[in-house]
């Protein structure tokens, strides 16, 4: 079995996770209760934020583990190639 960059701090991962599964809740509820536009736009903006920040957590993670372990063992290109697939997807390319 594998282990990943992210299993140190899988508990922090999924707290912040539920965090966000709770911040869309709360913007369901504010269309539901037809709250202002602009309050609802500053509420996505801090779903997109903080998945963002996840999102780089875990390429922080990938980088320093999966792929260091891979080049440490002769086998980085693909690693590499891998990560800037998914920085190009993160990056809305």
């Amino acid at each position: 079995m594998s282990v990943y960059g992210y299993a140190s701090r899988k508990d922090d991962l999924r707290s912040r996770l539920r965090k966000i599964e709770g911040q869309v809740r709360g913007l369901q509820r504010m269309v539901d209760e037809d709250k202002y536009c602009i309050d609802i736009l500053t509420q996505v903006n801090s779903v997109t934020a903080a998945l963002r920040a996840v999102g780089m957590g875990l390429l922080d993670d990938h980088v320093r583990h999966c792929v260091a372990e891979s080049i440490a063992s002769g086998e980085g290109d693909q690693k590499i190639e891998e990560l800037m697939a998914a920085v190009g997807r993160f990056a809305g390319k």
